[in-house]
């Protein structure tokens, strides 16, 4: 057996039976072995990017990882952005990046790189094998090291003679480790600083917001005076149907210090203490507020959602929190805008449907009109690297098979990774994406004035512009063999909506927003 068959049989032992590929010739191995090892589902990506990014949708839904197949260094730089994503997103990835043969890295020839260097950036366990005897064995740890806590990034570098060679072992899984768990001195604690009168907010994220965390943060606001926020961008938030909604924690700083105005003790539960997300001139960075301490009940690593529920039991909680009831939009007419899209939404939005938001601005209505409806999941940008959102949709139909995947995509970001859409189609995935077309980078119009830049001049305001030409995504989509149409009002949205939710296979609707 060669090493590259026994790198895949390793994998499918650890539970890795997904690989989103984009090989070259350093892999070639890799890719003959795929008919020795049929457990092995292998997806085509047209672009390192999308495979990363669809890494991270699925390790997001299916609570595994994935594999990438990466072509040298500089389709692993191809992947780099979409794996920052997934290294915020805490999504166990693991990645096989073939090498040049071990022998031949010394003439230093057009594609050798710092490949090591490269993996390094969002890897938190990398290696480079040097037998086919080994390659089986590091496959085994590399999952079991994807699994954190939290989940991370495994690289593993495979020099293209490693995987020609004979003498490849397949490995047993390894047992990934344990979340740790909050000492109940952590929790007692906690508890006492709620129990004091002093106003207090509790931020959650990570495993919080699954159902679990979010109805025991349900049950501790009830219980006390704690105003209950989570992180502005989640991994996977779970919503919808009777589970407890929750406030976000505002994107830009202004917003935020007043959502925490007046709070004295800050607690965390898988979340960061808040922090602006860019530098701005004369504003604060650290947005925690003035004179307020901060308490870690449990850091992203640890098992939150049950640090929660002893805090939960130890504040004398109720059991049940109030639950929400549905509350659906009305169907939308007339003019085509932000607002009516995301009623459109919100009114359609079929039972356990998985939301990838990449809308930046343009949605920025969606999760309240979403957030009486049925039970979705919601996955954010958790890294901030936009071209994240197509792919990831991918990524989440492949985990997900028999959910409907909606994806809300602004234009701008759409071109970084609009290849995803090839993938969606020959995989026959279940996603329906709104493309939202405003024709600008809407969020840097934005960012201009925040960062005190005023009297811009055409130059500056034609590189925000995303006219001359104006992008036809029907006929991108269409071209990649994606059934598409263009929405102008919101009565035209509705119906495509209603058509792509119903039908198999992936559909894109161009919302043309007024």
């Amino acid at each position: 057996m060669n090493g590259a068959e026994a790198l895949l049989r390793s994998l499918v032992s650890s539970e890795v039976s997904t690989c989103f590929a984009n090989p070259g010739t350093s892999e070639m191995q890799f890719v003959a072995a795929l008919d020795r090892v049929p457990e092995m589902r292998a997806v085509l990506t047209l672009f390192e990017g999308v495979a990363t990014g669809a890494a991270d949708g699925y390790a997001r839904m299916a609570g595994k990882p994935a594999a990438t197949l990466l072509h040298l260094g500089p389709g692993f730089a191809n992947g780099i952005a979409n794996l920052h994503n997934a290294r915020r997103a805490h999504s166990p990835i693991v990645n096989v990046v073939g090498d040049h043969a071990t022998y031949h890295q010394r003439f230093d020839t057009r594609l050798q790189s710092d490949l090591s260097g490269l993996a390094r950036t969002v890897s938190a366990w990398q290696r480079s094998t040097t037998r086919a005897e080994d390659v089986g064995a590091d496959a085994a740890e590399a999952v079991a090291a994807s699994y954190g806590p939290p989940g991370s990034i495994s690289t593993l570098i495979v020099p293209a003679d490693v995987s020609w060679n004979d003498g490849g072992v397949p490995a047993p899984p390894q047992a990934p480790p344990l979340r740790p768990v909050v000492p109940p001195e952590t929790v007692e604690g906690v508890a006492k600083l709620l129990r004091s009168g002093e106003r207090a907010a509790l931020l959650i994220g990570g495993d919080a917001m699954r159902e679990r965390g979010l109805v025991a943060a349900a049950r501790i606001a009830h219980a006390t005076n704690v105003k209950l926020l989570c992180e502005t961008f989640p991994a996977r938030h779970e919503r919808g149907g009777s589970l407890p909604e929750i406030e976000k924690l505002a994107y830009y700083g202004e917003m935020a210090t007043a959502q925490m105005a007046g709070i004295q003790r800050l607690v965390l539960a898988g979340a960061r203490a808040p922090a602006s997300f860019f530098a701005y001139p004369g504003k604060p960075s650290d947005l925690v507020p003035e004179g307020a301490t901060v308490h870690l009940l449990a850091g992203v690593g640890h098992d939150v959602s049950a640090a929660l529920d002893a805090l939960a039991d130890a504040v004398g909680a109720r059991a049940d929190p109030p639950r929400p009831r549905a509350n659906r939009p009305d169907r939308p007419t007339g003019p085509l805008t932000t607002e009516s899209m995301a009623a459109a939404v919100g009114h359609l939005l079929p039972e356990d449907a998985i939301v990838v938001d990449e809308s930046i601005t343009s949605g920025l209505s969606v999760p309240a009109a979403t957030a009486g409806g049925p039970r979705h999941d919601w996955l954010a940008l958790a890294g901030g690297s936009i071209g994240q959102g197509l792919p990831a949709a991918t990524g989440a139909a492949v985990a997900a098979p028999g959910r409907r995947v909606l994806s809300l995509e602004a234009d701008g970001s759409a071109m970084y990774t609009l290849q995803a859409l090839w993938t969606q189609a020959r995989e026959g995935l279940d996603v329906t994406t709104v493309l939202l077309a405003n024709r600008s980078y809407t969020i840097l119009q934005f960012e201009l004035a925040r960062v005190g830049v005023s009297g811009t001049g055409a130059r500056a305001t034609a590189m925000l512009d995303l006219t001359r030409p104006d992008l036809d995504f029907v006929s991108l989509a269409s071209g990649m063999g994606v059934p598409a149409q263009r929405a102008t009002t919101a009565d035209e949205l509705a119906a495509l909506l209603e058509r792509g939710f119903a039908q198999d296979g992936p559909m894109l609707i161009e919302a043309m927003l007024g």
